[in-house]
């Protein structure tokens, strides 16, 4: 009896795990992704071996954004013929030969070398995207997506940490060379790991440029765009200044900083892994579950921040909630654009970096007339709370 009821329970297992390709595309995403939040950390001795002043070492910071919200989409369009994992490997082998280039110039080169990677970062995760639904049957596609963006709350909670901590013991550029390495090994994986052929190719027509713009024109598309970049600026203005939150108004020891900053990150691998089962037959749960829930949070922020045993477990709950949507967002968008993924999928990653690029501009508006920092918690309360409209409308046309 034993036999018979094993069997069907480890062939039901193997047919829900997903494909070893996509966990290979969160790690790439990792890689590339520790660049991100690496920056951040060593910012001051960037400044000061390139004898710059900090805020001009702050615009390293935007070019790369620069990079990836103008620079993705066209590059999606360039690249739309090329095989996946041709795609795959050119954008990293261009990420990290830029990383290199800018290590070994000065100022200019470096910022220079910033966009180009932000252009390269942008592409990869666009194609990484179409690449693992392609991988996958359309009732996991949300799953799938969870998977690979999964790779920056990584890159988040452990990947800019131990690199700012590399660097430390090897000067700055040391953690971006293991950056180079990590990335070195995603294009290995990708050639071995991946089809050249997308095992999915079958299910959508000849990529057409035509047909992808024509996609873009749908309005449907442009609502999760704009539920992508409200929500995104709604927990990032919070999680921006929460370090100088804990250490000005919870008066938490410097050493325990980054260990509450990290469990912004474990909350958000918890919340990409619950909204990843849940948004491929439920999007607009996670949707309406999420939003409401980073409101909720950032007023509980604002209001329990000089009490660190109420902000610790409100830290790691708004990282839930944040990443809870990403799966839904991508879900929807490569359901409304499933014969044409590729340049919605490139917008995608442009709206999610505007929307974390906004947040300094928006927070500048409270703090300088004289507001206290948890105001940016209230603003990111906000934020959520616009984006419900859209989240209602989306469910109300889907449903027409």
């Amino acid at each position: 009896m034993a036999g018979t009821t094993t069997a069907p329970t480890s062939r039901s297992a193997s047919a829900d795990r997903l494909p070893a390709g996509v966990y290979l595309l969160g790690f790439s995403l990792f890689a590339m992704g520790t660049a991100e939040f690496l920056l951040a950390g060593v910012l001051p001795a960037v400044a000061v071996d390139l004898d710059v002043t900090l805020s001009s070492a702050g615009f390293l910071i935007t070019a790369f954004a620069l990079g990836v919200v103008v620079g993705g989409p066209p590059f999606a369009v360039l690249s739309l013929r090329w095989p996946h994992r041709t795609a795959l490997v050119v954008t990293q082998g261009v990420f990290a030969a830029a990383i290199v280039a800018g290590l070994l110039g000065g100022y200019e080169i470096l910022l220079l070398t910033r966009v180009v990677s932000g252009i390269a970062y942008a592409g990869f995760f666009a194609v990484a995207s179409v690449t693992a639904i392609s991988l996958v049957t359309p009732d996991r596609n949300a799953r799938a997506s969870g998977v690979v963006v999964s790779g920056l709350s990584v890159a988040m909670v452990a990947g800019g940490p131990a690199g700012t901590l590399l660097s430390h013991f090897t000067e700055w550029r040391g953690g971006f060379w293991g950056v180079v390495a990590l990335t070195a090994a995603g294009i290995v994986g990708c050639l071995a790991g991946l089809p050249a052929t997308p095992v999915g190719a079958d299910r959508t027509a000849r990529p057409s440029v035509a047909r992808e713009l024509a996609t873009m024109r749908r309005p449907l598309l442009w609502g999760i765009y704009a539920i992508t970049i409200l929500t995104t600026a709604a927990y990032m203005i919070t999680f921006n200044y929460l370090a100088a939150m804990l250490a000005g108004i919870t008066a938490v020891p410097e050493v325990w900083i980054p260990a509450i900053l990290a469990l912004f990150g474990v909350g958000a691998f918890a919340g990409l892994s619950i909204g990843g089962r849940v948004s491929d037959r439920r999007p607009h749960l996670a949707l309406l579950t999420g939003a409401p829930a980073i409101a909720v949070l950032s007023v509980v922020l604002a209001v329990v921040m000089g009490q660190v045993w109420a902000v610790v477990p409100a830290v790691f709950l708004l990282g839930v909630a944040a990443f809870v949507l990403n799966p839904a967002l991508y879900g929807r968008v490569f359901a409304i654009a499933a014969d044409a993924p590729t340049l919605a999928g490139a917008t995608t990653v442009s709206a999610f970096q505007l929307g974390i690029s906004i947040t300094p501009v928006v927070a500048a508006v409270s703090l300088t007339q004289g507001a206290s920092l948890t105001s940016v918690c209230l603003i990111g309360a906000g934020l959520a709370v616009l984006a419900v409209p859209f989240i209602l409308l989306d469910r109300a046309r889907q449903g027409r």
